[in-house]
């Protein structure tokens, strides 16, 4: 069976991971990667030389024969680059947040049904051991009907970015559109069965004044039907990546921890715990978790659904969805009120 032949633009750090990550699934193919630096290239040349590697996306996607392109750019550039993407009738795998507006989601998402092409949205804690094991655990009733959880990241400042672009408003958006958006999206997901987001409540701070959408800390409470809700909450403030997830239910909880020196470590230290009244379970997971782990899973996706039509872990729509509950959580900050969806 024919190889999936993707195209990958940005090698920057993350794009150095897709890139990994292509290579080592089956069925995969990296045929060409796209870089505007010349030091970047470069290393794409010697990481990957049977690889075809090109400074000008719009020549990669001329000159190519690709079945995925796989964005891996500062978030600014997202919509504009995955339109020519779409343009030329290539599945899509874009970095989250899939754009910085809500109009610019809706137009990917139409453009992606005109063109027949599938738009997948890169929230691979979707695709995690631990964090789909929650999902699962909650689907199958282990909490009964979940009624609240906590979804919380404490780690060190974000990295500065090429060119550092995360700590410039017109290019990231918001910080909250970096990371907290991951955390929107599981909270989302583990509620499905209520129905969706009703409102939010957003506060945050950060020690630089002359920067304020850059919040060192962040929290939020999203609201679902039935009075169920979700606490998400973040601080910059502390050091290497520790991140949890806590739920209650009608008839249980559980707990799933996660961390490591860094996000992207090879060596993570995970567990997952149930509880049901006073008894504690350790529910064993079949692979290690965390993102370097999640993008392989995530790519082995994008190649099961492009050969055989197997669902999306996440969808252009989800992606839109997890835009959207970060940017009323802005709307919360900058009036001090509860948000409607």
């Amino acid at each position: 069976m024919a190889e999936i032949r993707f195209g990958l633009i940005g090698y920057g750090a993350w794009g150095g991971h897709h890139a990994r990550a292509i290579t080592s699934v089956e069925g995969a193919e990296l045929a060409a990667i796209c870089s505007r630096s010349d030091e970047s290239r470069a290393q794409a040349t010697a990481d990957h030389p049977g690889a075809r590697v090109y400074a000008d996306y719009r020549e990669m996607l001329d000159a190519e024969s690709l079945d995925v392109v796989d964005i891996v750019l500062p978030s600014d550039l997202h919509y504009v680059v995955a339109c020519d993407v779409l343009a030329a009738g290539k599945h899509l795998l874009l970095e989250k947040p899939m754009a910085l507006g809500i109009q610019e989601c809706n137009e990917l998402v139409e453009r992606a049904r005109h063109h027949g092409c599938l738009l997948a949205v890169g929230h691979e804690l979707r695709l995690s051991s631990l964090w789909g094991k929650v999902k699962q655990l909650v689907d199958e009733g282990a909490i009964g009907e979940p009624l609240y959880a906590l979804i919380e990241l404490w780690r060190n400042p974000y990295r500065q970015g090429s060119g550092g672009w995360r700590y410039d408003l017109k290019r990231v958006g918001n910080w909250v559109l970096e990371e907290p958006i991951h955390f929107f999206d599981l909270a989302r997901w583990y509620f499905a069965r209520a129905g969706e987001p009703v409102s939010v409540y957003a506060q945050a701070n950060g020690k630089r004044p002359d920067r304020p959408h850059l919040h060192d800390n962040f929290s939020a409470i999203v609201n679902f039907p039935e009075g169920r809700y979700a606490v998400i909450s973040q601080s910059l403030l502390g050091w290497e990546h520790h991140q949890v997830a806590k739920l209650t239910g009608t008839s249980g909880s559980l707990i799933a921890r996660w961390g490591g020196a860094m996000d992207r470590t090879f060596e993570p230290i995970h567990s997952l715990e149930l509880h049901e009244g006073d008894k504690a379970v350790e529910v064993p997971l079949e692979k290690k978790s965390g993102e370097v782990y999640e993008l392989v899973e995530e790519i082995e996706s994008m190649v099961r659904a492009v050969r055989d039509g197997s669902p999306l872990a996440c969808t252009g729509e989800d992606g839109r969805w997890s835009v959207a509950m970060c940017l009323r959580a802005c709307e919360s900050i900058e009036h001090g009120r509860v948000v409607n969806f």
